[in-house]
């Protein structure tokens, strides 16, 4: 059930990301799949880092994901 969870939220992530090419901000992300709570957008930002689909950057405290 986690395991399902997981890729449809990964799924959500990799679509936003895939419309908004320059990446997108931890709460941009949040807003933009309507993730509510961060263990959720975490659980499926670590489903795509494991199948090596995602850049994170840090600036300033702030991360920012890209699609690689």
């Amino acid at each position: 059930m986690l395991e399902t969870k997981a890729g449809e939220l990964a799924g959500a992530i990799w679509t936003a990301l895939n419309e908004n090419k320059e990446g997108l901000t931890q709460k941009a992300l949040k807003k933009v799949t309507k993730i509510k709570a961060d263990k959720d957008l975490f659980l499926a930002i670590g489903w795509l880092l494991r199948e090596d689909k995602l850049n994170v950057t840090e600036a300033e405290d702030e991360l920012t994901f890209t699609l690689k």
